[in-house]
């Protein structure tokens, strides 16, 4: 499931006429990257939770007969097997429609008939995760440990914790560590510990249960993180410290390192690349 109905106001002007989750990483949109993430952890079922006005989400996904004929007519094979490979082998994607902006819980509420009685990832595109294992396929592997629910996790500044849902740890191995609770958007002399929730989750379908009392939470939002919280004792709640280096593009700063850092992986691209900041540091 992908939570993509945001305005992206941070990214105004630019995410006016354009969804944030279409903006490019070099020369894939964000929520492309998300997709292909899911699609290497064996998803094949994609749900986008989206609003009105964002219906280049929907188009960059569906086969584009005319563009694939004038690249093939103009012989761009490498460009042409990049069209085609936007949407993965044997997907399956549906929509549903956020009507009112109440929150990361509503948002997974609204997808609930989609999903069903059986276990689902979330995945918030913003987050984005250089791996060399993708951090859902982690998740899903841990989640086959442990069962119960799985949530991506990493150690932040202790000045940071208001920005995230929490955990309150009772046993944590390095690698696991086991919650006996969790604090949306805590206040630092707060927070009950400094590992926070970045945008990956593997859930029971239990949480809809909860999702539905539509509580407001921080923010007068109905929060993902309360919900998951009374899961616990119900079922295993465990926080994954996973392996890669996660870029927050939510922000404009984030958003420009991630563009750095997978242009500088790429063969075609890093020797400019270098160049360029190398002239950088002698202006």
């Amino acid at each position: 499931m992908f939570p993509v109905a945001g305005l992206g106001t941070r990214f105004l002007p630019a995410t006016k006429a354009v969804p944030k989750e279409m903006l490019p990483v070099v020369d894939k949109p964000l929520i492309q990257y998300a997709v292909e993430e899911a699609a290497a952890a064996g998803i094949e079922e994609f749900i986008f939770v989206t609003a009105e006005g964002k219906q280049a989400i929907r188009a960059h996904f569906e086969p584009a007969e005319g563009l694939e004929a004038v690249l093939a007519d103009g012989g761009k094979t490498d460009i042409l097997e990049a069209v085609r490979t936007v949407i993965p082998d044997g997907a399956k994607f549906d929509y549903v429609i956020q009507d009112q902006p109440l929150g990361l819980g509503h948002a997974v509420w609204c997808a609930k008939e989609l999903v069903g009685d059986e276990p689902f990832a979330v995945l918030l595109p913003d987050d984005l995760v250089m791996a060399e294992t993708p951090c859902l396929a982690q998740l899903v592997a841990a989640q086959a440990e442990t069962g119960g629910n799985v949530v991506a996790v990493e150690e932040v500044p202790r000045d940071q914790t208001r920005r995230y849902g929490v955990l309150d740890i009772e046993a944590d191995d390095g690698r696991l560590a086991a919650a006996k609770g969790l604090v949306e958007k805590p206040d630092p002399a707060d927070a009950p510990s400094r590992l926070a929730i970045i945008g990956r989750y593997v859930l029971l379908p239990e949480i809809f249960d909860h999702l539905a009392q539509f509580e407001a939470g921080a923010g007068g939002e109905i929060q993902l993180t309360d919900a998951m919280a009374k899961t616990i004792g119900s079922a295993p709640f465990h926080g994954l410290r996973f392996e890669g280096r996660r870029f927050d593009c939510g922000n404009t700063a984030g958003f420009l390192e991630a563009n750095v850092a997978f242009a500088l992986r790429r063969e075609d691209l890093a020797p400019a690349v270098r160049e360029m900041l190398a002239g950088w540091r002698e202006t």
